[in-house]
């Protein structure tokens, strides 16, 4: 199915989904949404890429092995529950900074452990989802 309308519209709507996939993962910490929401969202975006354009056009566009956002995205959830150990208070606890960014709201340590969760799901979802490709 790689018609002319579907390679077009994949082109367009990759960043769009990228956007909407960040949206949902700021958003997370106070309404629905968060990492794997939106990690699963931009996944998709790569997928649908992959499906019309090819696997290798995919790839150059990523420009890493998705496999490498694994442990960033983990060292990145377990720092941000490990900090407030610093300030001698249990794991995992939420810390909030004093002042709120512009667009952004109050960021938290809970903010970071999203991103570490979106990284993953995205690291994950394409490693497996380009391992099966490859193999057929």
């Amino acid at each position: 199915m790689k018609t002319i309308i579907f390679k077009t519209a994949s082109t367009y709507l990759l960043p769009i989904l990228l956007l909407f996939s960040v949206f949902i993962l700021l958003r997370g910490h106070y309404l629905p949404g968060g990492g794997f929401v939106g990690g699963l969202i931009a996944s998709i975006a790569y997928v649908l890429h992959s499906f019309a354009n090819g696997l290798d056009r995919t790839k150059d566009v990523i420009k890493f092995h998705p496999g490498f956002l694994m442990p960033v995205g983990l060292s990145l959830s377990l720092l941000s529950g490990m900090a407030p150990l610093l300030h001698e208070l249990p794991f995992m606890t939420g810390l909030w900074a004093h002042d709120p960014v512009p667009v952004l709201g109050n960021i938290g340590s809970a903010l970071f452990f999203d991103i570490g969760v979106y990284l993953v799901v995205v690291g994950v979802v394409l490693t497996i989802i380009f391992t099966i490709s490859e193999s057929i």
